[in-house]
């Protein structure tokens, strides 16, 4: 069982993949959203408590986090670095090892394309995952990609070391 984490100051979206048998299913998912008005520290320890609250209910075994996309706005990146930090404590508190992943290499294991737009990575989400609605937001489905990406790179992984 994987816990992806889409780390955001404003949204943090999070999710539970598992794997039983051959087939990956969507456990549960959802989206931490912090108050604007409050004070950065207090909104990061919502964060905190959230997500550690989601590991306790759920016990999975390992956390997959999106490590920020870094573009013009400097602002925006500290804050999802310091959610994105947030979400590593606690996955660190629980005993839970972390893989990152870039925004590109979710898009490209979940839809075969790097560069894919949010509504093509949400439709294959649906279908592999076998979810017949989507998630709230959209925050809580990209963390269900980042958990879904972690479980198709630990296959093949596997894979290539058997071929071995």
């Amino acid at each position: 069982m994987v816990l992806g984490v889409d780390p955001g100051l404003q949204v943090t979206g999070w999710g539970i993949v598992v794997a039983t048998g051959g087939e990956l299913r969507a456990l549960d998912s959802g989206a931490v959203a912090t108050n604007r008005r409050h004070a950065p520290e207090e909104r990061l320890h919502q964060i905190f408590r959230e997500l550690c609250d989601v590991i306790a209910r759920w016990q999975p075994a390992e956390v997959a986090v999106e490590d920020p996309f870094v573009g013009r706005n400097v602002r925006s990146a500290f804050a999802i670095g310091e959610a994105r930090a947030v979400a590593l404590l606690a996955a660190a508190q629980a005993g839970l090892p972390v893989r990152p992943y870039s925004p590109a290499e979710v898009k490209l294991t979940v839809t075969g394309y790097g560069r894919s737009e949010k509504a093509q990575v949400q439709e294959l989400l649906l279908m592999q995952l076998s979810i017949e609605t989507p998630p709230e937001t959209t925050d809580a489905a990209d963390a269900l990609a980042v958990a879904l990406c972690h479980h198709l790179r630990r296959r093949a992984e596997a894979r290539l070391k058997e071929a071995r």
